[in-house]
């Protein structure tokens, strides 16, 4: 596999009994799923497999999609859990200050007072804003992803750098 690879959700369930996966975005329009030929999954044993998408239908917020090859509820279930992947050149380019969440993870974060502050390991969607999870030597830290604290993130260096209110990280700094 040469073509560089972005996670953009998981396969959390099934749906009937044809196959069809419920698809959790990580974020963003449900709408990416829809026109797509083919996605990769990274199965829970790890390995990475191309498959041809049949079928992709909305329902109730969610993507679900049959793919080629996992036609029967037999044949998907011991798929769920795998992560869906999508070559990096197919996705939708974003504008400026916009990030798929597969070049996020991992990023190491910085606020410009306080210092490294963890690694941001999860993304949490809500109806207002996404919310990154950032885990370090202060425990589990929620940081709103919005500008007002999120100045700038580097992807060549892996950092995030932040500027966090007083009251969004523990006392002990």
């Amino acid at each position: 596999m040469t073509e560089p690879l972005l996670e953009i959700g998981a396969v959390v369930g099934t749906h009937g009994l044809r196959g069809d996966l419920k698809i959790h975005l990580n974020s963003g329009d449900p709408d990416l799923l829809m026109t797509l030929k083919q996605v990769f999954l990274r199965l829970p044993s790890g390995d990475l497999q191309r498959v041809a998408i049949t079928r992709q239908v909305l329902h109730k917020g969610r993507v679900l999609l049959r793919l080629q090859g996992y036609e029967s509820i037999d044949l998907a279930e011991p798929i769920v859990g795998s992560q869906v992947l999508l070559a990096e050149d197919s996705l939708p380019r974003l504008g400026d200050c916009e990030y798929y969440w597969g070049q996020l993870d991992g990023l190491q974060v910085v606020d410009q007072t306080r210092g490294e502050i963890g690694t941001l390991r999860d993304l949490l969607s809500t109806a207002a804003h996404d919310t990154y999870v950032v885990r370090g030597h202060l425990g589990e830290i929620l940081i709103p992803a919005v500008r007002q604290f999120v100045l700038a993130v580097d992807l060549e260096t892996g950092i995030m750098q932040v500027d966090l209110p007083d009251g969004l990280l523990p006392e002990q700094l």
